[in-house]
């Protein structure tokens, strides 16, 4: 008989009383004319009363939201007719009058993926704390990563931590350099490359700034102002640009109240499907990546998140010919010296690739192809591969007749991940008459779990709105996927 996970019972929902503020844009220079001369109308003892009464009603909502109320006046200050200063209470006002909430997570909070929390500090023995992203998705479907964090006790049982209802997104910083021979190579792979491109990027040094190709830009705009062309190439450099960026939020923030939010071009429709990862490097040393889906209504582009603290990030396009489609997921360490990959190029089969370079991958193999009925139509990882004595877990999906999307596993060869040693026949998960009903039917997923003792723990989402965790034995797992009982080495006591 095949090993089957068993439901926690935990249901995280979304929860729309999460909201964070958001720049309000209208898109019409005219319009935001005429409120800026409303809000002038007004005299001081009315733009008082009025002020006071925002904070009232918003100010228990949200994390210093005066700074930001002035950094929104900082943008459309620009728009004044003239010097005369303004008092600072005008000054937030017209702020508040550029400014939105927004709620993140108001249509669904699913596809999680759970890590170590790096700090594992004051636990009771047998304890671990843990941090769970999770794509959390409001008004016009746009998709952010959130957090939340908990731990399981000795005993296997999960306990989350109730969330701040404080939520913010952080200034995000466009890096401050680019090397111009990578920045050609991503060009070519984007097919951006022909004589306006190459135009502009004659008069950038080979270490450049997003200033620097601004600039450029608009030299090379007076030549090509009404061409077409041109439009769609600058936009392509400028994106691309943009995407590379740091995010840095403040220390004395809880992790559940930090969010990151779409900012780059490429990303204006969502960040979907994070898969964090804790790569320890061949020194020892510990960087938290994330493998992502950057949308922008029309195309999707795989990203790289690093961060080595959960306060400061940094995001990176990643680059070369079978950087394609979604669900790359990392291995947590080299593999013979190399950077080693789970990928999906073609939508239907599991891939591996390696790289010399993080940033890079220009050469894939495939792993493995939809073989049982309820994988027949497409396979995929479900988070980067578990490292176990026996092998490289890996947590997949499947997705069978009417797209009902189940979980299953696989397990690969610690020294060579291309051989694959067992798969599950039938499904781990798969979704029950609780969890069929969602934005999206019929549907169990995750981006990655973990394994605490002898437990494989399974974060998932139902049906794209809401999420749950599911708990397998390793040793009943790992036996059906290598086809004989796990002997277990005797741990020494000291």
């Amino acid at each position: 008989m095949s090993v089957k996970a068993t439901r926690t019972g935990i249901v995280l929902r979304p929860d729309p009383a999460r909201v964070l503020f958001r720049p309000f844009e209208l898109g019409n220079s005219s319009r935001v004319l005429k409120i800026i001369a409303r809000v002038n109308s007004l005299t001081e003892d009315e733009v008082q009363q009025k002020l006071d009464e925002v904070i009232r009603e918003f100010g228990s909502r949200h994390y210093r939201l005066n700074n930001f109320f002035l950094k929104r006046f900082d943008q459309v200050k620009e728009q004044l007719l003239t010097d005369e200063p303004l008092t600072d209470e005008r000054k937030l006002l017209l702020g508040a009058y550029f400014t939105m909430e927004y709620s993140l997570e108001s249509a669904a909070l699913f596809n999680p993926s759970m890590i170590w929390h790096p700090d594992q500090s004051n636990l009771p023995e047998g304890y671990k704390r843990f941090i769970l992203s999770l794509r959390a998705t409001g008004e016009g479907h746009i998709s952010s990563i959130s957090f939340r964090t908990g731990y399981v006790d000795g005993e296997g049982k999960i306990v989350l931590q109730k969330p701040s209802r404080y939520v913010t997104s952080p200034e995000a910083i466009v890096s401050q350099q680019f090397d111009k021979a990578q920045f050609v190579r991503k060009l070519y792979e984007l097919r951006l490359i022909n004589s306006i491109s190459e135009n502009i990027l004659a008069g950038l040094p080979d270490e450049f700034t997003l200033p620097n190709i601004e600039a450029q830009v608009k030299r090379v705009m007076s030549q090509f102002r009404h061409n077409a062309e041109y439009e769609a190439v600058t936009s392509g450099l400028l994106a691309l640009a943009r995407s590379n960026y740091e995010m840095h939020f403040d220390d004395d923030q809880n992790l559940d109240e930090r969010c990151i939010f779409p900012y780059s071009p490429n990303e204006t429709n969502g960040i979907e499907d994070a898969r964090f990862v804790e790569f320890r490097d061949d020194d020892g040393e510990v960087t938290y990546y994330a493998t992502y889906t950057a949308y922008n209504g029309r195309v999707t582009f795989p990203q790289l998140l690093e961060t080595k603290d959960f306060t400061h990030f940094a995001v990176s396009t990643l680059n070369g010919a079978e950087v394609q489609n979604k669900g790359m997921a990392l291995f947590p360490r080299k593999i013979n010296g190399r950077y080693a990959t789970l990928s999906r190029q073609d939508g239907e089969n599991i891939y591996l690739m390696y790289s010399d370079d993080l940033y890079f991958w220009q050469t894939k193999e495939i792993l493995a192809k939809p073989t049982f009925p309820w994988e027949y139509v497409q396979l995929g990882n479900c988070g980067s591969p578990i490292e176990t004595e026996a092998g490289w877990l890996v947590l997949s999906h499947g997705v069978g007749p009417m797209r009902k999307y189940a979980i299953g596993a696989f397990l690969l060869d610690l020294n060579d991940p291309s051989k694959v040693i067992g798969r599950t026949k039938e499904p781990l998960l798969s979704p029950d008459q609780n969890e069929r009903e969602g934005y999206v039917p019929n549907v169990v997923y995750s981006c990655g779990g973990q394994i605490h003792g002898n437990t494989l723990i399974i974060p998932y989402a139902m049906s794209d709105y809401a999420s749950s965790f599911a708990t397998v034995n390793v040793d009943e797992l790992l036996a059906e996927l290598t086809g004989k009982e796990l002997v277990r080495q005797p741990v020494a006591v000291v």
